[in-house]
């Protein structure tokens, strides 16, 4: 099995957070999907033999294009039959002619950015959207007939209070969700957000509250049902994103758009620059490969697999590598950091929120 991603770079405005390729506008567009196109063709013999079992449309944010041109940008899979097909999409762009042309096209799931439930939260990194809106479009979704809805929240934000985040989590768990994301705030200094918060415009979470923000979200998803299956990830039982899952068991992926990064059937990371004007004019001038020694290439495994419930197979690891990494993890397991069963390592749900540092230490040399 193999995925695709295709990073589509067009946002009606930047978040006052994002720190993903976007511009505004959709001025480039038929340009990029023309290149996509090309792009796809020169690039599908790097997933080899693997059949394609999901696609994911991110960005940026895909649900932006019309549907003359989303019509003709999944073109380009019509011989595919993915069993998930994701487009991520914001409140402000659901209406019934979208949601009909997704549906025509064989997207079957939807991941929507709500990010909080709560008006001035909102309007604090400058979001479209109302919290009416995104529960109104939520409803619009699940009418048109989409069986499998994820939704993303955001913890940490300017103004959230424990009050406003209970709100928020009790609210879309009440709508029930087939699929829920939380994540901590970052603030990269490039933002808008961070130049506000290096005017000292508000100040950002502690790491307590964060700690208490998660606490209350896992509890309150494991009381609603749902698995804690990654780190940021929840999903009734069935309902994991099989997209995301693919990328942190090393499941080969292809990555199109200016952006985008893949892992090839050969092992091979590459990466396409995030330069829309050169990726126009001629995408294979922006393919650049991601040369990785063998222990990056491990430790990539360990750090992509210990994020998840499952954990890290120690079955993954080559022999060569395997005695570093049991030596490196006795200090862990002896500070309770860190569990073994057998065949596997894995970090438990209440230290998720330290496992960067955790996995840091075992990284191997």
């Amino acid at each position: 099995m193999a995925g695709i991603y295709v990073h589509v770079p067009f946002c009606h405005s930047k978040c006052a957070y994002c720190d993903f390729y976007s511009r505004a506008g959709l001025g480039a567009a038929n340009a990029y999907i023309r290149a996509l196109t090309n792009e796809f063709a020169e690039r599908i013999g790097e997933l080899g033999s693997h059949a394609v079992s999901t696609i994911y449309l991110g960005g940026g944010t895909p649900s932006i294009l019309s549907a003359e041109q989303f019509l003709e940008l999944t073109a380009i899979f019509k011989d595919f039959s993915p069993e998930e097909f994701t487009i991520e999409t914001n409140p402000e762009d659901i209406e019934s002619q979208r949601l009909e042309t997704w549906l025509k096209s064989g997207v079957n799931r939807v991941s929507m950015g709500i990010q909080s439930l709560v008006d001035s939260e909102l309007k604090a990194v400058g979001r479209r959207h109302s919290a009416e809106q995104a529960i109104a479009s939520f409803r619009k979704i699940r009418e048109a007939g989409f069986s499998n809805i994820s939704c993303d929240l955001i913890y940490g934000l300017p103004g959230q209070t424990h009050e406003s985040w209970r709100y928020s989590v009790d609210t879309l768990i009440a709508l029930r969700p087939e699929h829920l994301s939380a994540y901590s705030l970052t603030i990269e200094p490039h933002t808008a957000l961070g130049v506000r918060l290096r005017k000292g415009e508000f100040s950002e979470t502690d790491d307590e509250t964060i700690a208490t923000f998660y606490d209350y979200l896992c509890k309150a998803a494991s009381s609603a049902g749902y698995e804690h299956y990654e780190i940021s990830n929840f999903a009734l039982p069935g309902l994991y994103s099989r997209h995301n899952s693919a990328y942190w068991n090393s499941t080969p992926y292809l990555g199109l758009g200016p952006g985008a990064h893949s892992l090839g059937a050969d092992g091979i990371r590459r990466y396409v620059e995030p330069d829309i004007r050169q990726y126009t004019s001629n995408p294979s001038q922006c393919l650049k490969t991601d040369y990785e020694t063998e222990t990056e290439k491990v430790n990539d495994v360990i750090f992509t697999a210990l994020r998840t419930a499952k954990g890290l197979d120690l079955s993954s690891i080559p022999p060569e590598h395997l005695a570093e990494l049991r030596k490196n993890a006795a200090p862990l397991a002896e500070a309770g950091q860190l569990h073994y069963d057998g065949s596997r390592l894995y970090i438990s749900e209440e230290d998720w929120l330290m496992s960067d540092a955790i996995i840091r230490e075992l990284l191997i040399d």
